[in-house]
């Protein structure tokens, strides 16, 4: 199983993902607390920030 997660790919289990960063260039500052934790099921698509709809990277929490 991957480490890292990208918008877009599907959730290999379900659990709870945090915030990784962002795939492209930008201000990770702007990226809320609340939208930082995502709960997902198997199979679900990584989805992109709330705030501004970046494409961001995700990882399983531990």
């Amino acid at each position: 199983m991957a480490d890292r997660f990208k918008t877009g790919e599907k959730a290999p289990e379900k659990g709870t993902y945090e915030f990784d960063g962002l795939v492209n260039e930008g201000n990770e500052n702007d990226v809320t607390e609340d939208e930082k934790h995502i709960e997902l099921s198997n199979g679900d698509t990584f989805p992109p920030t709330r705030s501004n709809k970046d494409a961001a990277y995700w990882k399983k929490s531990s």
